[in-house]
């Protein structure tokens, strides 16, 4: 069952709030996939700093918050019926992995959600809470649409690739929740086949 709860989860409350309904909604909660995210670039040099807040908000403190109060639901699901294991799969990014001039803090919320990701993985995993990390390149999304119109504007004359599908990234979670119990799939970095950094 998915279900999508509108909360803004910069709030620690709200996400906890979030959290809480899911789990009243579905009876229990045994897969938690944080998608939320902000892509904002632009140089560094005379940056509008409130873009830095708004992604440093959601990209990092929104997941931490989402995936700490999911944690006790995510272990007790794990130790039980019906899957045996659960799944905690964070959404991050290429930026995550690589980074060029315009995406300098983006990126490092990226490469944050990586090295949490593997940390998280390492304290949970001997009980059966799988963590992943999902690395999409070029996705047709909405984050360019927040994008300021002169860096959309370079943005589009780099462009030369037909760019993926949000059905795309969703087909690659649902294998990584769909494996055995005994399989983890801890990465997973996708491009678009023309896609070359």
């Amino acid at each position: 069952m998915a279900l999508s709860l509108d909360a803004d989860i910069t709030e620690e409350d709200q996400a906890r709030a979030v959290v809480s309904r899911a789990v009243a909604a579905c009876g229990r909660l045994d897969i938690v996939v944080n998608n939320a995210g902000v892509m904002l670039l632009g140089s560094v040099v005379d940056a509008p700093t409130e873009e830095w807040d708004r992604m440093v908000s959601l990209n990092l403190m929104g997941l931490l918050y989402v995936s700490h109060a999911a944690l006790p639901h995510l272990l007790k699901a794990a130790s039980g019926e019906p899957r045996q294991v659960a799944d905690l799969v964070n959404v991050s990014s290429v930026a995550g992995r690589r980074t060029n001039a315009l995406s300098g803090v983006y990126s490092l919320t990226k490469y944050g959600v990586g090295a949490f990701s593997e940390a998280l993985r390492q304290e949970v995993t001997g009980r059966h809470v799988r963590v992943s990390v999902v690395e999409p390149g070029a996705v047709n999304t909405e984050l360019r649409d927040h994008l300021r119109p002169e860096i959309r504007e370079q943005l589009a004359r780099r462009a030369s690739f037909e760019a993926m599908e949000a059905d795309d990234i969703a087909d690659a979670i649902a294998y990584i929740v769909t494996r055995p119990r005994r399989m983890a799939i801890n990465e997973l970095l996708v491009r678009p086949t023309g896609q070359e950094a």
